[in-house]
């Protein structure tokens, strides 16, 4: 009777989500060449082909793709054998700043649940500065923020890039003071962008703060404001005005995780996390 290796299993199901060697190798904590021997002795012992790779590309074989979701199964069925040995189920506590939930936090939390069912989630959205605070005191086990100017630690996920949107009927009307919509007062994108306004002697004054995402969204596509936001959560439809309206350019800011978590399968778990977060910001 065939056996099933569930290390080789989870390599294979993490190359073919992420179409890639290095992806799935970092998520495992190991090397390509590591990975790619645990797949080669999966496919021997299943005498199947399953990942196509070439130079440029990484794909499921037509057995592949039908073997995947047995696949996830298989792994899902050991992360529950394992959890059942503990009397008390893992909670695992993240915290992912507000500017970058309404795309990065169903893909991260549908990864991270994969790689782990058993694992109780718990998740707080909020400011960049907010998270960093509770982490510090011990509240988060991890947490997705922009990084702050006053810290150096974490380990850098992505470059986000920002920009001044506004709904393309926006009009400045001369002598007027460019009005601004912001997620809150403490928000690190709002300091840095109303300090460069200043600094530039544009007058700006806020029609909208404080209302969270979905009113900044609101306030942009109804032509109301302009926001500086991270590219990656524009609203639909919204262009950048920073050079037709003379605005000063917004620096980019490196996208950070901090973690605490020390069992193996919490960090496990975490490089999961932090593969898919760079694998989705690759692709954009």
């Amino acid at each position: 009777m065939t056996t099933l290796d569930v290390d080789a299993v989870q390599a294979f199901v993490l190359v073919a989500e992420f179409q890639s060697f290095t992806r799935a190798a970092e998520a495992l904590d190991t090397s390509q060449a590591a990975v790619s021997v645990k797949l080669k002795r999966l496919e021997e012992r299943l005498g199947e082909r399953l990942i196509e790779r070439t130079p440029r590309l990484v794909r499921l074989s037509s057995r592949g793709a039908a073997f995947l979701g047995p696949a996830r199964e298989f792994v899902a069925a050991h992360q529950r054998a394992l959890a059942g040995l503990s009397s008390t189920p893992r909670r695992f506590v993240l915290g992912i700043t507000d500017q970058f939930t309404s795309t990065e936090l169903p893909i991260l939390l549908a990864r991270l649940h994969a790689h782990d069912p058993a694992l109780l989630i718990e998740v707080r959205i909020e400011s960049s500065r907010s998270l960093l605070d509770a982490f510090d005191r011990g509240v988060l086990d991890a947490a997705i923020v922009r990084r702050e100017s006053d810290r150096h630690d974490g380990d850098v996920l992505a470059q986000e890039r920002f920009g001044w949107f506004a709904a393309p009927t926006f009009v400045r009307r001369d002598g007027d003071p460019l009005r601004l919509a912001s997620l809150a007062q403490t928000c690190g994108v709002r300091t840095i962008a109303t300090r460069l306004l200043d600094d530039a002697g544009i007058v700006w004054t806020e029609v909208f703060v404080g209302g969270g995402m979905a009113a900044v969204t609101a306030a942009v596509s109804a032509g109301l404001a302009v926001a500086a936001m991270a590219r990656t959560i524009a609203p639909v439809g919204a262009v950048e005005v920073g050079a037709q309206l003379g605005l000063p350019s917004l620096p980019p800011a490196a996208v950070v995780l901090h973690s605490t978590v020390s069992d193996p399968r919490s960090r496990a778990a975490l490089r999961a996390l932090a593969a898919a977060f760079r694998e989705h910001r690759a692709s954009l």
